[in-house]
């Protein structure tokens, strides 16, 4: 069997400080007078109030060193900001409705930073790895300001001439989806040519306002109200819970073994790459906690319902526009059904997420506010395609998010080459005895 850990060099060989320098952080503004207005968050949108950071590394271009892709990028950026002029706004409380919003007035701005290492691009080691280091390459907040703008974007150049442009986001603007289409539009706006925006974008996020009244139609074990009323406490939520001395190790399943666990699970509706991953991390990170086999185990994973929702959401729907899947079983039926019965399950988690579903999800959130509720989360940046993006130096040779280590959320994302070279990478954060029982189990079930 082909070894399944990711392979790294020595952690002392990984650059633990990349020696940034901040030459300039300024604030950009919308390069025309935008619309005055409160914008509106959905119920989704809500419950995100926190940055997600990524960071996209180049290889040098010798027609476009550091310094002209900055220009190019701020120039851009200025130009993408009319029609997304919420990235110019500033999150506040409504006190009467008790909700966020954005207040787009065009005075807050967004933050541009332009910074320096002091090593090249291939020195700094793998870039697939996780490396603390990499948050170098993001500024989440300019201290100088008295309003932190909602987003940051960061151009560090290495001493080759490569550079990272570095992305921190609060999560109220963008989901995954929304978030590459805003690359394919910075991108297309970077270009010497004037052209429009491929795609414009639908801010219109009242298309997921709740119903007037709101209508629970499902009971919606996948979220837990903030408060729960006595006696009907949980566990923590996915997205609050202790954390613990963690290790963390990424394994990485290549296309001819994703292959094979489709292959065992041929019997199973519908044998995706992701149902097949995901079905094989549920079992193995279920399996690998210990206590009682009646244990039920319940994996949470996010579905994009812009399609499923009637009429659809335009594909070019800006903002959140996911919810959380789930399945549930009891521990002995994860290690005693066939490899397909677990595919099933989760493929059915997802199918459970039609139109009405949808809509009673984002009612849920009108009356209880809450968060996704379960074991854990399985986070996908696997086909997201963010190193596709054409820019005018290129394709990123690499597009991750920065990690941090979490027991609750396992990481799916691609290898070096994109979502094009069909295996994927798995970050999982586990204590010492659980990791290696994971471990073990993760070799164990691949066919």
């Amino acid at each position: 069997m082909m070894e399944t850990l990711y392979k790294t060099p020595p952690i002392q060989t990984a650059i633990q400080d990349l020696k940034v320098t901040i030459q300039d952080s300024t604030l950009i503004y919308p390069s025309k007078q935008t619309q005055n207005k409160s914008f509106f968050l959905s119920n989704i949108d809500q419950v995100l109030d926190f940055h997600v950071q990524t960071v996209h590394f180049f290889p040098a271009n010798a027609d476009f060193p550091p310094e002209i892709v900055a220009a190019r990028l701020k120039n851009a950026l200025e130009k993408v900001m009319v029609p997304y002029n919420f990235l110019a706004g500033k999150l506040t409380l409504n006190h009467q409705t008790g909700r966020l919003e954005i207040e787009c007035n065009g005075s807050s701005g967004a933050g541009f930073v332009v910074a320096a290492a002091e090593f090249s691009l291939d020195e700094i080691g793998d870039l697939v790895y996780p490396n603390p280091a990499f948050m170098q390459l993001i500024v989440q907040g300019l201290g100088k300001f008295e309003d932190q703008p909602l987003c940051v974007f960061q151009v560090t150049s290495f001493k080759c001439g490569g550079f990272a442009l570095g992305i921190s986001t609060n999560h109220v603007l963008f989901d995954g989806m929304s978030f590459k289409i805003f690359l394919e539009n910075l991108a297309s706006q970077a270009f010497d040519d004037d052209k429009p925006l491929p795609i414009t974008p639908c801010n219109d996020r009242r298309l997921l306002a709740a119903r007037s009244p709101p209508q629970v139609t499902f009971p919606h074990p996948e979220l837990l109200k903030l408060k729960p009323p006595v006696g009907e406490e949980n566990a923590p939520p996915v997205f609050d819970c202790k954390q613990d001395d963690l290790d963390f190790k990424i394994f990485n399943l290549s296309q001819d073994e994703i292959g094979r666990l489709k292959e065992e699970a041929k019997a199973a509706t519908k044998a995706t790459g992701f149902n097949v991953v995901t079905a094989h991390i549920w079992r193995c990170k279920a399996l690998s906690c210990g206590g009682r086999r009646d244990r039920v185990s319940t994996v949470l994973y996010a579905v994009d319902i812009r399609g499923r929702l009637e009429p659809p959401l335009p594909a070019s729907y800006c903002g959140n526009a996911v919810l959380s899947a789930y399945a549930s079983a009891k521990c002995s039926a994860l290690e005693e059904e066939p490899f397909s019965r677990v595919v099933d399950m989760v493929y059915e988690g997802a199918e459970r997420m039609n139109n009405e579903y949808a809509r009673s999800a984002v009612d849920w959130g009108e009356i209880y506010k809450g968060f996704p509720n379960g074991e854990f989360l399985i986070s996908s940046w696997w086909r997201l395609g963010f190193d596709e993006v054409a820019y005018p130096w290129g394709k990123p040779r690499y597009s991750c998010p920065v990690v941090y280590h979490r027991k609750d959320i396992v990481l799916l994302f691609p290898e070096i080459g994109g979502a094009g070279s069909n295996g994927v990478n798995i970050l999982v954060a586990l204590p010492a005895k659980e990791m290696e029982k994971f471990q073990s189990l993760f070799r164990k079930y691949l066919p």
